[in-house]
C-alpha cells in the first residue's frame, strides 16, 4: 500500500467515519454466491480478532495490518476469487479501499473465544450481528461453533449460534457454521480432526436455528472425507487450516474434496495469504485452478 493510500485511509477513518456506510451502500453486489467457475472461492481473514496472528513459525505474521491488507487486496484481485470473510475492521478497510465490488462478503460474528485463553471455548458473539450484516448489504455471517464435551460454556455458544442462524435466515442471508468437536489438551483447546468427530459436529451444526434453508457448513480436511460429507445435504465449503510446508499436498486434498457433491467451494485464509514461498498470487491461482 502506497503511503498516500494509507494516509487517505486513516484520514477517512478520522474525519469521515460515515464513509464506511457510504462505501457499503455504493458497493456493486454480486448476482450469485457462485463465481463463473460454478463454485464459491473465498479468502478468509478473521483470525486477528481472535488474537490468532501466528502463521507457521512467524509469531506475528498477521500483526502488520498494512501488509495484511496488501496481501488481501492482491488475493481478491486474482481471477476466480469471488468472496471474502472477515471482521468489521478488515472488511471496512477493504470497503474504503474499493476492494469489495462484485465480491460475496461474509461477516465473522463470534470472536470472543480468544486463542490461548482460559475462556477460549466460550465463543461469544463480539463482532457482527445479523442486523449489522444486513445493513451493510453483505451476504451472510460466519460463526465458529466448537463443542467441548467437558466444558459447560459450549451450550452458550450453541444457543448463540442457533439464534444467529435464525436471524440471518430472517434476512435471507447465508449462515456459515464452522463446527468442531474440541478438547482442552495440556491447557490448550485442540480440535478433533477425525471423521467420527466431524460427522458428529456437522450433525449438531445442521440442526441449529429455526430453519436450515440458508445454512452452509465450513469444514476442514480430515481422513475419509467421502464418509464425512455423506453426513449432510447442506452446501459446504472446505477450509484451509494451518499453513504447511507441503502446498502440493494441501492442493491435492482440496481437489479431492471438491469432487464431493455437497462441497461448493473453498474458504482459505493463511494458506493463501501467507504461503511458504510468500507468492500470494501463485498460491491463489493454484487454488482457483482446482475449481
Amino acid at each position: 500500500m502506497r503511503d498516500d493510500r494509507l494516509t487517505e485511509l486513516i484520514s477517512t477513518r478520522v474525519h469521515r467515519p460515515g464513509a464506511v456506510a457510504e462505501a457499503a451502500a455504493a458497493r456493486r453486489r454480486p448476482s450469485s454466491l457462485l463465481g463463473e467457475h460454478g463454485k464459491l472461492m473465498m479468502i478468509a481473514c478473521d483470525h486477528p480478532a481472535r488474537g490468532a496472528v501466528r502463521v507457521g513459525d512467524r509469531a506475528l505474521a498477521m500483526g502488520d495490518r498494512i501488509e495484511l491488507l496488501d496481501r488481501l487486496c492482491l488475493a481478491l484481485s486474482r481471477p476466480g476469487v469471488n468472496g471474502v470473510l472477515g471482521t468489521p475492521d478488515v472488511l471496512e478497510d477493504l470497503l474504503l479501499l474499493g476492494a469489495l465490488d462484485d465480491k460475496v462478503v461474509i461477516g465473522s460474528m463470534n470472536r470472543g473465544g480468544l486463542a490461548g485463553t482460559a475462556f477460549e471455548i466460550d465463543d461469544r458473539f463480539t463482532a457482527y450481528d445479523a442486523a449489522g450484516i444486513a445493513a451493510s448489504g453483505f451476504d451472510g455471517g460466519k460463526m465458529l461453533t466448537r463443542i467441548d464435551p467437558d466444558d459447560p460454556g459450549t451450550v452458550a455458544t450453541l444457543a448463540a449460534s442457533g439464534r444467529a442462524v435464525s436471524e440471518l435466515a430472517g434476512h435471507r442471508l447465508m449462515a456459515m457454521v464452522e463446527p468442531f468437536i474440541s478438547h482442552r489438551v495440556d491447557g490448550r483447546v485442540r480440535n478433533e480432526l477425525t471423521a467420527e468427530a466431524m460427522i458428529r459436529a456437522m450433525g449438531v451444526a445442521a440442526g441449529l436455528g429455526n430453519t436450515s434453508a440458508y445454512s452452509w457448513l465450513k469444514v476442514p480436511i480430515v481422513p475419509d472425507m467421502e464418509r464425512v460429507m455423506a453426513a449432510t445435504t447442506l452446501p459446504s465449503l472446505i477450509l484451509g487450516g494451518e499453513v504447511t510446508g507441503d502446498q502440493d499436498a494441501a492442493l491435492n486434498s482440496w481437489s479431492k474434496a471438491l469432487t464431493l457433491p455437497a462441497v461448493q467451494g473453498l474458504v482459505i485464509g493463511r494458506s493463501l495469504l501467507f504461503p511458504p514461498d510468500d507468492d500470494v498470487a501463485a498460491a491463489v491461482d493454484a487454488a482457483v485452478s482446482l475449481l
